[in-house]
């Protein structure tokens, strides 16, 4: 009984031929693979007759993480070709790593991300000798454009190099223990039959010391793919790991997309150019030259951009060039894009060419290379067989888009005012939260609070809508609950950062969630306790307090989660402004803003546990409180006097005159009456109010200081709506005796800069006239 090891690199088609070959000339009693061993009882699942690519999608929730990965295969992924071969052979196929959501991946959105990748300084060494840009050049100059019958051999010395005899990470060496007992399982169970195990190159020296217990320090495998000798049988198959209690897992087939496959899209593991790749493993590398040749050039020319026969005749002239140069039999991948690069691309280049570097495609490629990279990626998009398990998500989001009429392609509304209407909204707002593809939202409410009463939408059919809708399934089994779930880890993720949390708020009202679990109210509190924007707070606050006291279009009012952010909120308006010194700070309007909210809040929602009282001293204090910004000052004391009772002690708060006379110092009276008027504007147009005062400081100011006053005392007085506006100018002039309405005094001929210019060369010329006795101060001589 023999054990053969074959180290592999995933997506490779020299790899997967290997495999193939090697499984046909052994005709083993296993084959054992590196994948999740959870997924060994559906085996079957995967051999049903899909169109590749697909993969495996595998979800994990718990309290403290969420986790989602992929395995994916295509027709040249070494690990596809030992299942086919396999089951050819008549081989039991075992699966043998841990499961995909086990802890020992949770830094890992893929399972085949390359190990070697995580060994950099092997990797240099290895490009610097064989003078190629990256790891996948070095891959194809070494092994796919190598010898076939050298394949073996030299995919042993790569990852011996790459593996060194430095020693794993505590995940790399958690999966070898575990793939370790299965293949000594199988190889008690084989008898005198081979076994072969197909796993990645990196993890293959380990696994071969890890499998031989008996075999010396210096003991090597006796062939090219690697043997490993007799070891001491352990009874049974390992067990698979179980979620923990309280933990959601779970494993489904999706389909995948080479776009989704490609280094150059960002995709972590594997090979570039998977379209190239296919046609290298269907057709051999002279035929993946000559078709990237003309996809690109059919690519370009589909794009408006010339490519002639001349330039293609260029750019195989130089690959094959480069080819003869680089010692390959055929042009490699980069051998052909390097030519093609030379003939169509005549300017100098600002950033390296994308296959110079390993990873997506960077900001600034010329148009040219970037279709290159596109017609290489290909468009080739996986089908799950019809027989293929869903989870159930996609039967309940199905059944959902057939009740509503939202799986025909087209336009459609959604009346907010109306029950069948507010329902097809929340449909496809799960939709979009979850970020299925082909929905879109046209038109709409965007806060929450603005009069818009229609939604618009456009539906599409979408390529990877399936695939979404089972990935999507990790969070809840229905629309509504996998909406929550992911709209609770929103609010986790978000910490103090108000944005994301309102975003995420209000995207559980469009979605009509109503419960996001018995922790968000903490998560929320927590997290508005470390906000430190108190323009930002008090947004959320004044959106979330109407929302909580009266929405019924959306069906949040008296939302538990609402109500907490509405006092949190609150109360870190409070604390922040009582700690903001900024004396010279012209007024805000925001800040104003967030102050009203906080009276709103105190006013309407005292049974969430705004305190009244403290609101008042606190108001109390910053009213009083020089080092503060002017306009909250004034925003604090109209606070506290609107929140005073007809019998509680004014304390900290003087008269409105009292306190209007005392902020007409120092410059600063227009931003200290913006928060005033923001406030509490009611206390200028009440009987007996300080519109008289504020007439008589205005007019007492001296033409500097009310050039510097004009733009805050301008924007002080725009709190007050146009009705309200006129009435005051129409007080004004029955102060003055004058006729006329208010309206017209509203609207001056002049600009208010030519007024303030006028009254200062009104006050040069008086001064001059009292020096020249000509008149005496304040009066002229008739």
């Amino acid at each position: 009984m023999s054990l053969t090891v074959i180290g592999v690199r995933h997506h490779s088609p020299a790899c997967a031929r290997l495999v193939g070959s090697t499984i046909a000339a052994l005709r083993p009693a296993f084959v054992l693979i590196e994948g999740p061993a959870d997924m060994n009882a559906r085996i079957g699942e995967l051999l049903l007759g899909h169109e590749l690519p697909v993969a495996v999608f595998t979800s994990y929730l718990d309290e403290q993480r969420r986790h989602g990965s992929w395995a994916p295969f295509c027709e040249y992924s070494p690990e596809w070709e030992a299942l086919r071969a396999g089951r050819e052979c008549g081989a039991e196929l075992r699966f043998i790593d841990l499961p995909a959501w086990h802890e020992a991946f949770a830094d890992r959105d893929n399972r085949y991300a390359d190990a070697e990748l995580r060994y950099a300084e092997a990797v240099e060494r290895l490009c610097a000798e064989f003078g190629v840009d990256n790891s996948d050049a070095l891959w194809d100059h070494v092994i796919e454009m190598g010898p076939a019958e050298e394949a073996g051999q030299r995919l042993e010395t790569y990852f011996d190099l790459i593996r060194g005899d430095s020693a794993a990470g505590p995940s790399d060496t958690a999966r070898e223990a575990y793939m370790a007992r299965w293949i000594r399982a199988a190889r008690a169970a084989a008898g005198d039959r081979p076994v072969v195990a197909v796993v990645g190159g990196f993890h293959r020296p380990a696994l071969l010391r890890l499998a031989a217990p008996t075999a010396g320090p210096h003991d090597g495998p006796d062939s090219p793919v690697g043997h490993a000798g007799e070891s001491v049988p352990e009874p049974g198959w390992p067990d698979v790991p179980e979620p923990p209690t309280g933990a959601t897992a779970g494993s489904y087939l999706v389909p995948y997309s080479f776009r989704r496959l490609d280094a150059f899209a960002g995709y972590q593991s594997g090979m570039p150019s998977p379209e190239f790749y296919q046609r290298l493993w269907e057709s051999g590398p002279q035929e993946a030259a000559r078709y990237l040749i003309t996809a690109v050039a059919e690519r370009l020319r589909r794009r408006g951009q010339p490519v002639s026969t001349a330039d293609l005749i260029a750019a195989r002239t130089g690959a094959e060039a480069l080819a003869r140069l680089r010692g390959h039999d055929c042009p490699s991948r980069v051998d052909v894009l390097d030519g093609l690069a030379s003939a169509l691309v005549n300017e100098a280049l600002d950033v390296p060419l994308p296959w110079a570097v390993r990873g997506a495609v960077t900001a600034g490629q010329h148009p040219a290379v970037v279709e290159m990279t596109a017609a290489l990626s290909g468009d080739r998009v996986g089908r799950l067989h019809p027989d293929t398990p869903l989870p159930p998500l996609v039967h309940a989001a199905t059944a959902e888009l057939e009740r509503y009429a939202l799986d025909r392609p087209g336009e459609h509304s959604a009346d907010l005012t109306e029950p069948h209407g507010r329902t097809v909204s929340r449909v496809l707002h799960r939709l979009r939260v979850l970020e299925i593809p082909g929905f879109r939202r046209d038109s709409g409410p965007a806060t929450g609070i603005d009069p818009v009463l229609r939604e618009q939408w456009t539906v599409q059919r979408h390529p990877h809508r399936l695939a979404a809708l089972i990935e999507a399934g990790g969070y809840g089994p229905t629309l509504e609950a996998a909406a929550a779930t992911l709209i609770a880890q929103r609010i986790d993720d978000a910490g103090g950062d108000l944005g994301r949390i309102a975003d995420a708020l209000f995207d559980a009202a469009l979605c009509g969630v109503t419960d996001l679990g018995s922790d968000v109210p903490a998560r929320l509190e927590r997290g508005i306790a470390t906000a430190g924007d108190l323009p930002t707070l008090g947004r959320v606050l004044a959106v979330t307090l109407a929302l909580w006291r009266h929405d019924r279009l959306l069906g949040t009012a008296g939302s538990a989660a609402l109500g907490v952010v509405v006092a949190a909120a609150a109360r870190r308006i409070l604390w922040l402004a009582e700690g903001w010194h900024a004396p010279g700070a012209p007024a805000d309007r925001e800040r104003i803003a967030a102050v009203v909210a906080v009276r709103d809040a105190v006013l309407h929602a005292a049974g969430l546990g705004v305190d009244r009282t403290a609101a008042v001293e606190i108001s109390g204090r910053i009213a009083a409180d020089r080092a503060a910004p002017p306009d909250l000052r004034g925003a604090f004391y109209g606070l506290g006097r609107s929140l005073l009772g007809d019998d509680e002690p004014a304390g900290l708060f003087p008269e409105p005159g009292e306190a209007v006379r005392g902020a007409f110092t120092g410059g600063t009276a227009g931003d200290w009456l913006a928060g005033l008027f923001g406030v509490a504007r009611e206390h200028v147009l009440a009987p007996g109010g300080i519109l008289a005062l504020l007439d008589d400081l205005v007019a007492g100011l001296g033409s500097d200081d009310f050039l510097v006053a004009l733009p805050a005392l301008r924007q002080a007085f725009e709190y007050f709506p146009p009705r309200e506006r006129e009435t005051i100018a129409e007080e004004l002039l029955t102060r003055r005796g004058l006729a006329g309405s208010g309206r017209d005094l509203l609207r001056m001929s002049v600009a208010p800069r030519t007024v303030a210019a006028g009254m200062a060369l009104d006050e040069i010329v008086e001064e001059r006239l009292v020096r020249a006795g000509l008149i005496t101060v304040g009066r002229t001589n008739d």
